[in-house]
């Protein structure tokens, strides 16, 4: 064992270890679409005063902060997201109206004297004329000028009087605030009993909420001290604790206005997790299955390296401290099937230096196999690290999540290959037994569909323009698709509230669309979504048309849980609809821009009009079956470019390859034998991504089957157009650009 492989072998042992560590001692945060919850993102609006204040955000936070505490969430979570925006998670919340109301009062809290019936304008001229408001009776009350607000408040506190007195709010005041109360009543108990003005209104964010007389004990300029009141009124308990906790949390420093909520119910969160878990064990046993049947030994030890890989990626995830969502766990499953493709580069090169000479040993195959498969593994893991760097960057919320997970499993496949596959596998063909015996190794022989392969010998790119002749009339049955039927965007894009239900009976669509459009909801789209599940989606309501909603289904069936509710501003909603269509051009010139400069211009520009070939094929797929685009979809696109780049990158590695060796053979036929040379890679590791994208298709649940069957979609329309679309189109482009006249028929 020579020392590069000791030491190959100590950083697996080393990574192994570490990452066993961290995944027993480091829980992974799970986000609210898995454990359940309220989410809630808050945009400041501030004033023309405070548009300059970065700080504004950062004192609403800590208001935030505070009210959040008060309402007794198990792990909250608030986050300033941008200059502007605040993300409020809320655990175990599943009626995000009182979180809302409560979030969203801005609680300017004020005390004003009122003014009474003798204090007329000659006799107190310098006084300002107050504002009009009714008080809890609707008397209408004229206030002076406030004389304390809620910055003069320590602490309030919900209080139940057992006398009668029923709920009522104690007021503490710190300190000015404690004299100011003293003179504020004092004045007050100058005038007469019965009089206006010997009352005091405690005004809440323009209302007043109560104004109670001043006891007739309390002497004219004395005041009462102690430096505490009460607030009295009609409250029951959960109103005298709302309106203690907006006391005592303070006014929020400038307005705030919810442009996102979504509630996820915990029925939902824990069928996400368990379906996934079965997609991911049952996929993972599958693509293993096939690997070992394939490879022998050495897929034995990249399953095992395949199971290293999961440990390093969850660990990592345990490590940043990332919130695992409902997107990022199906990344995290689908990273395993691109996992196995760094090992079949690896193990199909080494097939071929074996089968290059008599003299070739399955160990020197197997090293010469990861020295000339190390530029395809860097350029394809790089350019989907490229589209994993744009979710993160360009997305926001469940999808950021996902290139989060989806960038970690790339590295960790990368590490699972290179380093922890190459110590196992090295270590195993060095053994006595396998030199004597090199067809258990898997490496000595070619493979089922190299040898159909080389017995034919197709001549795949004589005919380039008929393949590119398929692939117009796919585009232009796509395109028709979506001129005919249109894009079914998602709230997320277009903004409106979407809620879906578990019912114990199936529920009629129809119904529940007639019933919703008596019940004033005539523009809501009603969508059956599984077994009992129903979904409604229609403009932006507030929490109380959304509650009415809620009952009007209600009434349609013995029994109907809210799983799912969703709201999105319009603002919002344009802005990641934005979001998106840059997220797309720009990924398409960051692989433009990279294989550019990796490979020839010609190459590059073939291999993005495969990709955009694959975006318009897949939106149209969508658009005739009608399925939603949504944040979800968007993950799966943008994986779908980084998954089908890689086929056109290892094809297009060889093609590099084989030109350097072979300046005077013609490009088409260079390029055929690059793609006979791939086409055992291609199809064996497409089988191991389609073995677990069918796993969360069949077993994911609703929530993952669009996304596994937009994914599923991708990887037969990538594998495709890298083969029949790039390879075509480089082939012709080459014959119209290159310098060299073409040949005569004597020449031929």
């Amino acid at each position: 064992m020579n020392r590069s492989t000791r030491v190959r072998g100590l950083i697996a042992l080393a990574a192994v270890a570490l990452s066993l560590y961290v995944a027993l001692t480091v829980p992974v945060h799970l986000g609210l679409d898995l454990r359940g919850g309220t989410q809630i993102v808050l945009e400041t609006r501030p004033t023309t005063a405070d548009e300059t204040d970065g700080e504004a955000t950062d004192r609403t936070v800590e208001v935030l902060r505070g009210r959040v505490d008060a309402l007794g969430v198990a792990e909250p979570s608030i986050t300033r997201s941008g200059s502007d925006r605040i993300i409020v998670e809320l655990p175990g919340l599943q009626d995000p109206r009182k979180a809302a109301d409560v979030l969203g009062r801005t609680a300017q809290l004020t005390f004003h004297p009122v003014r009474g019936t003798d204090d007329l304008p000659e006799e107190l001229p310098e006084r300002p004329r107050g504002k009009v408001l009714p008080d809890e009776s609707g008397q209408s009350l004229r206030l002076e000028p406030a004389a304390l607000t809620g910055k003069d408040v320590e602490t309030a506190a919900a209080r139940f009087d057992p006398q009668g007195g029923g709920w009522h709010v104690t007021v503490d005041f710190k300190g000015a605030g404690e004299k100011g109360w003293a003179r504020l009543t004092g004045e007050a108990a100058c005038h007469p009993a019965g009089d206006p003005g010997r009352r005091v209104a405690i005004v809440l964010d323009d209302k007043i909420i109560s104004s109670p007389q001043v006891d007739p004990s309390v002497a004219c300029r004395a005041g009462i001290g102690g430096g505490s009141t009460q607030i009295t009124g009609s409250f029951d308990d959960s109103e005298a604790k709302e309106l203690a906790l907006l006391v005592s949390g303070g006014a929020l420093p400038v307005p705030v206005e919810t442009i996102e909520q979504r509630t996820v119910g915990p029925t939902l969160g824990s069928e996400a997790i368990t379906a996934s878990a079965w997609a991911a064990v049952i996929g993972t046993a599958l693509t293993s299955l096939f690997i070992i049947v394939v490879y022998r030994l050495v897929g034995f030890l990249a399953t095992v390296a395949l199971l290293s890989y999961g440990l390093i990626s969850y660990a990592a995830l345990a490590a940043l401290g990332a919130t695992l969502t409902l997107p990022g766990l199906a990344g995290f499953v689908l990273a395993i099937g691109m996992a196995v493709d760094a090992n079949v580069l690896v193990f199909e090169r080494a097939r071929e230096e074996y089968a290059s000479g008599p003299r070739r040993t399955p160990r020197s195959s197997l090293n010469a196999g990861f020295r000339k498969a190390f530029s395809a593994i860097a350029d394809s893991n790089i350019t989907t690290l490229i589209a994993a760097g744009l979710l993160f960057f360009l997305a926001s919320g469940p999808v950021r999540g996902f290139g989060v997970t989806l960038g970690i499993g790339v590295l960790a496949s990368m590490v699972s290959a290179l380093v922890i596959t190459r110590s196992l596998a090295e270590f195993a063909v060095a053994r006595p037994r396998l030199r004597r015996r090199p067809r258990l190794t898997g490496i000595a022989h070619t493979g089922a569909v190299r040898d159909r392969l080389s017995r034919r010998n197709p001549d795949l790119m004589r005919h380039p323009r008929r393949w590119l002749a398929v692939s117009a009339a796919v585009l232009v049955l796509a395109a028709s698709g979506i001129a005919a039927r249109g894009l079914d965007f998602g709230v997320e894009f277009t903004g409106g509230r979407l809620i879906e239900y578990s019912t114990d009976t199936p529920v009629d669509p129809g119904r529940a669309r007639t019933a919703l459009a008596d019940a004033g909801f005539p523009q809501a789209v009603v969508q059956t979504s599984g077994e009992n599940r129903l979904t409604v989606r229609t403009h932006r309501l507030d929490n109380t048309q959304a509650a009415a909603v809620t009952d009007t289904v209600a009434g349609l069936t013995d029994r109907a849980d809210k799983v799912r509710d969703e709201a999105i501003g319009p603002s919002l909603g344009e802005e990641l609809r934005r979001g998106a269509v840059v997220a797309l051009v720009v990924a398409l010139g960051a692989q433009l821009v990279y294989l550019a400069a990796r490979f020839r211009w010609l190459l590059g520009t073939s291999a993005v009009a495969a990709l955009a070939h694959d975006v318009v094929i897949l939106l149209g797929v969508f658009a005739w079956l009608g399925k939603s685009i949504d944040g979800v979809f968007l993950a799966a696109l943008l994986t779908v470019i980084g998954y089908s780049v890689n086929d056109s990158v290892v094809v297009f590695d060889r093609v590099r390859e084989l030109g350097r060796g072979n300046r005077r053979t013609p490009f088409d036929r260079i390029a055929n034998l690059a793609l006979l040379q791939t086409l055992p890679r291609t199809v064996n590791t497409g089988m191991g991504a389609a073995f677990i994208l069918t796993s969360l298709a069949v077993l994911g649940g609703d929530t993952l089957t669009d996304f596994a069957l937009a994914l599923l979609v991708g990887l037969a329309v990538g594998t495709y157009s890298s083969m029949f679309t790039a390879t075509p189109l480089a082939v012709e482009l080459h014959r119209r650009t290159s310098a060299q006249p073409p040949a005569s028929p004597r020449s031929r």
